[in-house]
């Protein structure tokens, strides 16, 4: 049975001793300066840059700013998108552009994730403890998941290099998941903002 093609960015499952995650994350700020939509399962980055105002209690400066990350080799990023804070009654399923807005980010560089590869076409039990790299993707305003995705060789295959953004652990054992084109991969941030990255693979 071929896997279904439905992209949901990332999403955290547990921490790499196995602990299972119970739903903490860290707050961010994306000001309404910022013209780029927000998306749960997007992959976001700081830039030095934080909240100049209270917002909902958080005082100035208590929230480091978020921008989207870019896909690609040695391009590092802070984590995954995983809700949003209500800043106003009309606040949406994800983060619209140019409004002010609470990011809850999924941060802890020990966090496991689940994504679906682009079906790309490379990713084999032997790509398990390799490296990969993200790719971009387009989030729907209606559910509010990301379109994000692991590159499994449209533009860039997986591979001992560790300038790559992903280590890749195992496929994700669900019953409706196999190793063909759209399969859902286990994998830690190897380009992380908040650690060196792990290197060439676990092999």
């Amino acid at each position: 049975m071929a896997n279904r093609d439905a992209a949901f960015g990332a999403r955290p499952i547990r921490y790499q001793n196995g602990s299972p995650w119970n739903g903490a994350a860290n707050r961010y700020w994306a000001p309404s300066s910022y013209a780029t939509n927000l998306f749960i399962g997007d992959p976001v980055v700081i830039v030095g840059d934080s909240n100049d105002n209270e917002v909902m209690g958080q005082p100035p400066g208590s929230m480091s700013e978020v921008n989207l990350a870019a896909a690609g080799d040695g391009v590092a990023f802070t984590g995954f998108i995983v809700g949003f804070d209500n800043v106003t009654r009309d606040s949406l399923l994800y983060g619209a552009a140019s409004t002010d807005r609470i990011v809850l980010v999924a941060d802890d560089p020990n966090l496991v994730f689940i994504a679906q590869d682009d079906g790309g076409g490379t990713l084999s039990a032997d790509t398990v403890g390799l490296n990969a790299n993200l790719i971009s993707g387009t989030g729907s305003t209606v559910t509010g998941l990301s379109g994000w995705e692991i590159d499994g060789g449209t533009t860039d295959g997986p591979d001992a290099d560790a300038s790559n953004q992903l280590l890749l652990l195992r496929l994700y054992p669900a019953h409706d998941n196999e190793i063909s084109d759209f399969a859902i991969w286990e994998f830690l941030i190897n380009q992380h903002t908040y650690k060196p990255a792990s290197g060439l693979g676990i092999l």
